[in-house]
């Protein structure tokens, strides 16, 4: 026997926000519910399934537009499952990209940390000057294409010699 809950009673089984669940609905990824006498909307446990599936997808950062082809392969369970492996190959791709950008983010950010070593007066901080350094166009240490700024002159000198320039 189907056992049936209402909208919050879904949410809360799954952990997918009430609004969210409504903007599945109205995108197709999940049926819309029959009404109970009262009004209410009515999920089943096929609502349940199908939107932990969709959750699921959801934490392995796959697209909804990549859940919906997906969920189609689940209606059509004799298809060739060949389009599944191109999709989440194509994630695989996607994620090694962010991983490889988010490797050199660090690298950045070891090296702007590395510029600043010990404690002293903002105006003699490394890590500012050379961020200032950046803005105004100069080489930074966290890019390591282009020299290092050098940590002689104070962010204030380097503030001031850019009005001048100005």
């Amino acid at each position: 026997m189907d056992t049936t809950m209402r909208i919050g009673e879904l949410g809360k089984a799954t952990g997918v926000d009430i609004e969210t669940i409504r903007y599945y609905e109205k995108a197709g990824l999940l049926p819309v519910p029959a009404r109970s006498q009262n009004g209410y909307r009515a999920y089943g446990s096929a609502h349940l399934e199908r939107l932990a599936f969709i959750r699921h997808c959801r934490a392995l950062d796959i697209s909804l537009a990549d859940v919906k082809r997906l969920l189609d392969f689940v209606a059509h369970p004799n298809a060739d499952c060949e389009g599944i492996d191109l999709l989440i190959d194509a994630q695989l791709d996607r994620v090694r990209a962010r991983l490889k950008s988010m490797q050199a983010l660090e690298q950045q950010l070891a090296a702007l940390r590395g510029r600043c070593g010990e404690r002293h007066s903002a105006a003699e901080c490394g890590i500012l000057h050379e961020l200032v350094a950046a803005a105004h166009g100069e080489a930074c240490a966290c890019h390591f294409d282009t020299p290092s700024c050098s940590t002689e002159t104070s962010v204030s000198d380097k503030i001031d010699s850019r009005r001048k320039k100005t």
